[in-house]
């Protein structure tokens, strides 16, 4: 069925559902009544103290013309990096942003750091030229752990370079009013707060100061932004049948019902980068309560026979840029039953009108399941763990904690727990570069192919604040390969006795418990040697997937 920029093919079967339900919700006028935000159309309970990013394409335009200035300024002084320190929707967007949008020429590159692998860090803070450099932090709550000690660490640094006086001119902070980082950021003299808004949570906050700051320092025009969403808000508010917002929603929830709770994304390498927002948008909102959905990105196409029967699959297609192996790829999947949804992205700053796009169709999506799209209650968990190891730790000063290398045996039983619909996730507590990325996307090739399961790929503690919310509170389909590894360097964090390299390895054994007490079947692998750990890896799976 078209609109103007979207399709969707469906056996009729699901065909049919999708249609009831859509004239169902066009009756009971559900467009309408979450603008007039109706909490009944959800689970009924604080969905409306959520929603303040249905207004944000419509808000005022003298906050975007401070961003525009701001970065003018940034750009005007020579500064040649951004370092944005942030977590989940703070970091995501701005990661997208950079990648599809990119960097205007004269200004400043963007690096976003979203880690506590000490690797990771020390790659950015060896890229940049402190005397040039700007640093974003970026946390809607302000308490964050990740955030604050990444912020903690730079400040030391800038401290060393421009001393006590001087370090808080570098600094930046994007908060939420009344934070207790706003009150740090304020005694240390930081030289802007940009306000975040209460009724936005973190993963519906692209369009907010939290993506509009970092767009605008890319050289983006954040106004061509907000203007692409504001057309797309419009459709989302009406009750015609040009609302692609709302048969997306209707679509993915009626889909999941019916068994197909994975859309799986296939997108050219332009648009790949909105996949790692989008996971996050869709998981932790929809995966709860023992229901999900569970959107699948970065995965390599296949052929049709690797496909299980759970599958949605969600094509990006740029406008004028026709891209023949995937749309054939696409259309053989269509042709042997698989749902489709085609979506045509007019120009790289159609972003704007995807970010809402998507948000509003996660609503909708939520409504269908029944549940709350805007809170995430399995998040905290793992939280609570964390902080409860990281004080026994500072009391301590010690770390017991078993190592078990991986071994043929334990991954056979592992991936032997893998039954039709079911997904595979990779959870990986090490350096998030391109080598380990391409490493770790071979394994779940291999896995996809041979176990015809779906797979993921997601690494700590980034994914706690993204998918790690659907893989404790969503469907238990979920097999989990923990992974975590010695450093070659570590850090200290200021003012605490544990270092970042502690800290990451107390996320991932947080995340283990969590994950063990929800029985969810997981396994926690330990690499001394990284590089030579995958490679190994990789050669097991080979033998026993």
């Amino acid at each position: 069925m078209p609109t103007t920029d979207l399709t969707w093919s469906l056996p009729d079967d699901l065909a049919g559902r999708v249609r009831e339900r859509l004239t169902a919700f066009r009756d009971r006028e559900v467009t309408r009544r979450i603008q007039d935000s109706d909490t009944s159309i959800w689970s009924n309970t604080d969905e409306d103290r959520w929603l303040g990013w249905l207004a944000l394409p419509m808000q005022d335009r003298g906050g975007v013309a401070q961003v525009v200035q701001f970065a003018t300024e940034v750009k005007a002084e020579g500064i040649s990096d951004v370092v944005l320190l942030g977590m989940g929707g703070s970091s995501l967007a701005p990661e997208v942003m950079r990648s599809i949008i990119g960097r205007a020429e004269g200004s400043p590159n963007l690096h976003v750091v979203d880690s506590t692998d000490p690797g990771q860090i020390l790659a950015v803070e060896r890229a940049i030229d402190i005397d040039r450099t700007i640093f974003l932090v970026a946390s809607k709550s302000g308490s964050t752990l990740e955030v604050n000690i990444l912020k903690q660490h730079f400040f030391q640094r800038a401290v060393e370079r421009f001393g006590e006086g001087g370090a808080g001119r570098r600094f930046v902070l994007t908060t939420d009013p009344g934070s207790k980082l706003e009150q740090i950021a304020k005694q240390e003299g930081f030289r802007a707060i940009f306000p975040g808004i209460p009724s936005v949570g973190g993963r519906y906050s692209a369009l907010s100061n939290f993506g509009l700051v970092p767009a605008a320092l890319l050289g983006a025009d954040p106004g061509l932004l907000l203007d692409r969403a504001r057309a797309m808000a419009l459709r989302c508010a009406s009750t015609g049948l040009d609302n692609s917002a709302l048969e997306l929603g209707v679509v993915m929830g009626e889909l999941a019902l019916a068994g197909r709770d994975k859309p799986t994304l296939i997108a050219p390498p332009a648009l790949a980068s909105f996949g790692a927002w989008l996971e996050q948008l869709v998981a932790e909102s929809l995966g709860k309560q023992g229901k999900g959905i569970i959107p699948i990105e970065g995965e390599a196409t296949g052929q049709p026979h690797v496909y299980g029967s759970d599958r949605l699959f969600v094509q990006l297609r740029p406008a004028g840029a026709a891209d023949a192996a995937a749309d054939a790829a696409v259309e053989q999947l269509e042709r042997v039953g698989h749902p489709v949804v085609r979506i045509e992205w007019a120009d790289r700053h159609a972003l704007g009108a995807e970010f809402y796009r998507w948000e509003f169709a996660t609503a909708v999506a939520g409504a269908v399941l029944g549940v709350n799209p805007f809170d995430q209650p399995d998040v905290e968990a793992a939280k609570v763990v964390t902080r409860r190891l990281a004080a026994e730790y500072e009391q301590t000063g010690t770390l017991s904690d078993d190592e078990p290398p991986p071994n043929e045996s334990v991954i056979k039983t592992l991936l032997d727990q893998l039954h039709e619909g079911d997904y595979f996730a990779v959870l990986a507590f090490i350096d998030m570069n391109q080598a380990h990325r391409n490493a770790l996307e071979a394994i779940r090739g291999l896995i996809r192919d041979r176990r015809r399961v779906a797979t993921t790929v997601g690494f700590g503690p980034r994914y706690l604040h993204s998918t790690g919310q659907a893989h404790k509170g969503g469907p238990n389909t979920g097999v989990f390969l923990l992974i975590t590894c010695d450093d070659r360097e570590d850090l200290p964090v200021p003012g605490q006795r544990y270092s970042f390299g502690t800290i990451k390895r107390l996320q991932a054994r947080g995340d283990l418990e969590v994950l063990a007490s929800r029985g969810r079947r997981v396994l926690r692998i330990h690499l001394s040697d990284v590089e030579a750990g995958l490679r190994d890896l990789h050669a097991m799976v080979l033998k026993v997937a």
